[in-house]
């Protein structure tokens, strides 16, 4: 005769399952099957890696500083970002692959919207995308020593979130720079990702891309949350992949469609950033 269990034990059992399914840590969405990243790791990483980035932020930004103040185009001061950039990335070892770049008219002055997982996102930016370009980043980073004066001065446009109307001058800014043929970069989650997951847009995120007129061009860093998460200085080096949508038009769009834009813009990302390889490569 089959046994059955009783509904008391289906329901204790049902539960359980559940409360395992909770408890279980998740998997970050481009952890490497296998990988191990233990005390060796750990070593490098605050003995090597660390030290040799901060070294590299604090001499540079330094050595910048003359520069900076003749420097109002920020042009200068983006060729010193990029070596900055240049040096953290050889220094961290991890190969980088591009994906829908060379579909792209980098002559034009597109905004290009980009997940934000990692504090390795800004140089990965600087040095895989070829051309200068300007950050939309929060007001709280000013409070960053070398790092605040950088954004201040190079030209990047500072948005308070919490009060956007103290930013009317940066925004009035920030459209004429696009207007003058200058590329955006922004982050439009609003900050970074604290389990790697793509978040939901900052309310207003895009706006600037319609005031402008000029085409969204989504794109998704893979594996740097990974690489590097919020709350940590251990830099677990791995491949990482910068994947390029196709350019999102804003052009007759008024502030009405920002919703839609938005929504656009960030299942195109979504759909980039949770697929295990694209169809082609740079």
């Amino acid at each position: 005769m089959q046994e059955t269990n009783s509904p008391v034990e289906d329901t204790i059992g049902s539960a359980t399952t559940q409360a395992e399914l909770v408890a279980a840590p998740r998997r970050s969405p481009h952890t490497i099957p296998g990988k191990k990243y233990g005390w060796l790791s750990r070593l490098r990483s605050y003995l090597i890696l660390d030290p040799l980035i901060w070294l590299y932020t604090l001499v540079l930004g330094l050595v910048a500083l003359p520069g900076g103040l003749f420097d109002r185009s920020g042009r200068r001061l983006h060729w010193f970002s990029q070596v900055w950039s240049w040096l953290i990335m050889k220094t961290i070892m991890s190969p980088m692959k591009v994906v829908g770049l060379d579909k792209i008219d980098t002559s034009k002055p597109h905004v290009y919207a980009v997940n934000h997982a990692s504090a390795m996102d800004i140089p990965v930016l600087y040095v895989y995308l070829p051309f200068q370009f300007r950050i939309v980043f929060k007001k709280e980073l000013l409070s960053y020593p070398v790092v605040g004066w950088q954004l201040k001065r190079s030209g990047q446009v500072c948005i308070d979130q919490q009060k956007p109307t103290n930013s009317i001058a940066a925004i009035r800014s920030a459209v004429k720079s696009l207007k003058a043929g200058i590329p955006l970069v922004i982050f439009p989650e609003g900050g970074r990702t604290p389990d790697g997951e793509i978040k939901p847009f900052f309310p207003g995120a895009l706006f600037l891309a319609i005031k402008a007129q000029v085409d969204i061009v989504p794109v998704a860093l893979i594996g740097t949350y990974e690489l590097l998460p919020m709350n940590t200085y251990h830099i677990k080096c791995r491949p990482l992949e910068m994947r390029v949508g196709e350019p999102i038009s804003t052009a007759g769009l008024t502030m009405r469609d920002l919703e839609m834009v938005s929504d656009k813009v960030r299942n195109a990302m979504s759909e980039m950033y949770y697929t295990a390889e694209p169809a082609s490569s740079q």
